[in-house]
């Protein structure tokens, strides 16, 4: 299959990044999956083994654009990473990454990060994200610290994160963009990426996820599973179909996440490690991907997605 991906980043992003991430996974697991990728995205793109068109971001998102216009003549289907304004006149499909306005109804043949983020919207398609494993650094031997990784905003519950590690007697390592004002037994590093980023989640004891809104997906979480980090966080979005028993513990109270943090060591960095490969790699992705595709070229509708296998 040809599939010409459409996003308005600059890719690969150097920074953290999210969805930016994503996108580069699914291209590499369509890619090990034998399938052929035109790659529309913003100029300064350098993505190896595809064909990369640079389209400026606001030529992308014009609503008066007909995306199918800048998509070679042999692509099978287009996938775009943002919500179009209009429908292309070829077979297409697109991904919501986050939420939106409230009020707001997304468009048909939208594919949501996770059956928590597609329920939200009374719909029932969605394909969890997915990165690749050799992005990451296993690590079996943690150092003496907890990790929370990502922004510091209310609803991310890194103040859980303090508290909690605070109560449990537990250092702390707060990695964000901005810095709080923080007490003792907590250090911040600041934004991270790269192999700084790696190392944080190899090395962590535990990945604090206390998200206090309905996370559509939660990147962080298996980042830290393929570093043999267990994850620490709460029943919200769509953590409770990536974080099972035996990788993580989830709670609805700031009590509950101390309670487990005192067992939550029990888990191991090879059962972390194994639940992230069978369910969140770019392969699986991209397969979760290809099966939407088939659909909408079979009968011009999204099938209902498929949660993680044992989670």
């Amino acid at each position: 299959m040809h599939v010409t991906i459409a996003s308005h980043y600059r890719l690969p992003v150097t920074g953290y990044g999210g969805t930016e991430r994503v996108v580069v996974a699914l291209v590499r697991g369509l890619r090990a999956l034998g399938h052929q990728v035109t790659l529309l995205a913003a100029p300064g793109t350098l993505v190896p083994d595809v064909t990369v068109v640079p389209v400026a971001p606001e030529v992308l998102t014009d609503p008066r654009l007909d995306l199918a216009t800048l998509a070679p003549r042999d692509s099978d289907i287009l996938h775009a990473h943002f919500l179009l304004n209009r429908a292309p006149s070829r077979p297409y499909v697109q991904t919501l990454h986050g939420h939106l306005p409230k009020g707001a109804s997304p468009p048909p043949l939208t594919i949501f990060v996770s059956r928590a983020h597609a329920a939200y919207y009374q719909r029932d398609a969605f394909v969890h994200n997915g990165l690749d494993p050799t992005d990451y650094e296993y690590r079996a031997t943690k150092g003496a610290y907890d990790l929370f990784l990502g922004r510091l905003h209310r609803v991310k519950g890194y103040r859980w994160a303090i508290e909690g590690a605070r109560r449990a007697g537990r250092p702390l390592v707060i990695a964000g963009g901005w810095r709080p004002s923080l007490r003792g037994g907590v250090r911040f590093v600041g934004a991270v990426g790269g192999a700084r980023k790696v190392e944080l989640l190899a090395g962590a004891r535990c990945l604090w996820a206390p998200a206090l809104w309905e996370e559509p997906f939660g990147l962080t979480a298996i980042e830290g599973l393929f570093s043999g980090t267990p994850v620490l966080g709460t029943r919200r979005g769509a953590l409770p179909e990536i974080v099972s028993p035996e990788v993580g513990a989830l709670g609805d109270s700031l009590d509950d996440l101390v309670t487990a943090r005192a067992e939550i060591e029990t888990r191991t960095a090879a059962a972390c490690r194994a639940h992230a490969e069978r369910n969140f790699t770019h392969r699986a992705m991209a397969a979760g991907y290809l099966r939407m595709y088939a659909d909408v070229l079979e009968r011009d509708a999204l099938p209902a997605g498929r949660a993680a296998t044992d989670a």
